[in-house]
């Protein structure tokens, strides 16, 4: 038996319903929403153990020590001492400074000082035994300078490796061999000022 118009009508309507709602459903489910670093961290504490204290950072300062070049461009007396210092690796006091200028001055003479390129009378690579050679240059003659004091000199070495003090320094310099006069152990040492001179500039 046939349904009557208006049913058939309303069951078609509820078909095409059905169908409508079936069609816009979702296929997947719904993501919750990921939390932001802020509201993860938020209400979070961080404990540290007892005992447990900051720690201070210490940078190792940066200091400036002249160089060869820088010493022979300057070209003075002082110069060529710190060059000595420099190649025995000595510190660079001025009490050592001072003893080693009170030192050229005694061989040599601040007015004229480079004489030969040789300002301590080195024997040693300066192809004159008696101290009386010469060097092609004031580097060269600082660098043999300070080899030959290492190699048979202990007692002004350990002087220049204290670095305290001119006085100590000069006397183990009187009692060593360096000078056959042992400068009269003192009495041909003076202790007044040294004057600054600068060598010319070819004898660098």
């Amino acid at each position: 038996m046939a349904l009557p118009l208006p049913n058939r009508i309303a069951l078609g309507l509820m078909a095409l319903a059905l169908i409508a709602g079936l069609s816009i459903a979702p296929t997947q489910r719904a993501q919750a929403a990921v939390p932001t670093f802020d509201e993860r961290i938020a209400g979070q504490t961080m404990k540290v153990a007892p005992g447990v204290t900051a720690q201070t950072v210490v940078r190792d300062g940066v200091a400036a020590t002249d160089g060869v070049q820088t010493l022979a461009n300057n070209g003075t007396n002082a110069d060529w001492a710190k060059l000595v210092l420099l190649f025995g690796g000595w510190p660079k006091t001025e009490e050592n400074v001072t003893v080693i200028l009170r030192w050229m001055r005694q061989e040599n003479g601040p007015p004229d000082w480079w004489n030969r390129n040789n300002p301590l009378n080195n024997g040693y690579g300066s192809g004159g035994g008696a101290g009386l050679g010469s060097y092609p240059d004031l580097v060269t003659a600082a660098r043999y300078c300070a080899e030959n004091l290492h190699r048979g000199y202990p007692e002004i070495v350990a002087g220049l490796a204290a670095g305290s003090s001119a006085d100590a320094t000069a006397q183990a310099i009187w009692a060593s061999p360096w000078a056959s006069s042992h400068y009269a152990n003192g009495a041909h040492w003076s202790t007044r000022p040294v004057e600054i001179v600068q060598a010319p500039a070819d004898a660098w």
